[in-house]
């Protein structure tokens, strides 16, 4: 019997992801990321003390068990399904991983970008530092919940590729571009292949209790649900808050409209609390963090034929010098049809059919051979 690390949330999808490994027949080990980010209520469950239930041998956690995290209920979620399962659970203290992304969050806002960490969190925690537990309890497998799907490839250097999960609107696939391809053959997405209506179905016909828990909305460790106060609050606990300074809100063609309280407020392409009163709507075209200014446009200063990405990450070695791809710039967004070429140093330039609306850097660009994710890089600049 093959053993799989299992990412549980405490979420309907992960949960039922687990009652699906089982009825496969895997080994499954249950994990739960403690981020360690403060919460507006503690995790406090002494799983030491209850069977199946403990910290990871090779992590080292706090004595007390008793740390903030991703929040309290779904770190209960996740121990009572695998307590109706019986599978071990363990809870693993994540702070310092964690600790990368959040930096990474704050320094992207504070330098006019707009920081994707759920992309990263795949990068580098789900399907990165991961698969290290993973060996480390000699499983073969780690899983998520994500809705994508691993399909075998018949045309390329790679014996299995990332594609769109079944539910269009759940889709997932975009922010498990950047994984290391050599990873590819030890995952497992146990539910990309079903519509979210039919995961929840299965969820109350076991008798899980999270069959009808909302979806998670929010950043995990953004526990106010507002970034902007999340990035001054780290800044200032960092010494770094001077450089969040008051700035000014210009029009594209240098006219000063008002005045921000910090460009980490600010994404491209965002229309509501601008602070402003314009005669036509207006949107925030580009961020200068030198300057400190937010511009803003009318809808058509939005449009862009081309964009250039860096640090890419390749999942096929197919030709892309072809018509028949596409590009999706933003999570849930749609994918647009694009020319692409690849640079040498990981980058990539793309041209689209069609002039695309709010391209924010930052943000991932994932190139799609129809439903197949064939890589992604970050975005730099568009024009």
């Amino acid at each position: 019997m093959e053993r799989v690390v299992l990412a549980m949330s405490g979420g309907v999808d992960s949960s039922v992801a687990a009652h699906l490994l089982i009825e496969q027949g895997y080994d499954v080990v249950g994990l739960f990321m403690r981020h360690g980010e403060e919460s507006s209520t503690a995790c406090q469950l002494d799983l030491d003390e209850r069977p199946n239930h403990r910290s990871l041998p090779i992590v080292k956690g706090r004595s007390d068990h008793k740390q903030g995290c991703c929040s309290a209920s779904d770190a209960d979620d996740a121990r009572r399904v695998a307590d109706r399962f019986g599978i071990p659970f363990y809870a693993m203290d994540m702070q310092s991983d964690f600790k990368r992304i959040v930096d990474y969050f704050v320094d992207e806002y504070r330098a006019g970008r707009t920081p994707n960490p759920c992309v990263q969190c795949n990068n580098w925690i789900k399907f990165g530092a991961l698969f290290d537990y993973a060996d480390a309890v000699n499983a073969r497998y780690v899983a998520t919940g994500h809705y994508a799907q691993l399909l075998p490839v018949i045309d390329d250097s790679v014996e299995l590729g990332i594609f769109r999960g079944v539910d269009a609107s759940k889709d997932q696939s975009y922010v498990l571009a950047g994984i290391d391809r050599k990873f590819l053959p030890r995952m497992l997405l146990p539910v990309g292949g079903f519509e979210k209506t039919r995961i929840r179905e299965m969820a109350g016909q076991i008798g899980l209790n999270v069959a009808n828990k909302k979806d998670s909305q929010e950043i995990c460790f953004v526990t106010s649900g507002h970034h902007g106060e999340f990035v001054r609050g780290r800044s200032a606990a960092t010494g770094q808050a001077k450089r969040l300074s008051i700035g000014t809100i210009e029009t594209s063609d240098g006219r000063q409209v008002g005045t921000h309280d910090g460009i980490e407020n600010f994404t491209i392409g965002q229309r509501k609390g601008l602070g402003v009163a314009m005669l036509e709507p207006y949107f925030v075209v580009r961020l200068d963090a030198i300057e400190n200014k937010v511009i803003i446009g009318i809808r058509e200063e939005l449009a862009r034929q081309r964009l250039h990405a860096t640090g890419c990450n390749w999942l096929s070695d197919k030709n892309i010098d072809r018509d028949d791809l596409s590009v999706q710039i933003r999570y849930n967004s749609t994918a647009h049809a694009a020319m692409i070429e690849r640079l040498a140093g990981g980058s990539m330039d793309i041209t689209f059919e069609n002039p695309v609306e709010s391209i924010a850097p930052g943000q991932l660009a994932v190139a799609y051979e129809g439903n197949r994710v064939l890589g992604g890089g970050w975005i730099e600049s568009a024009t």
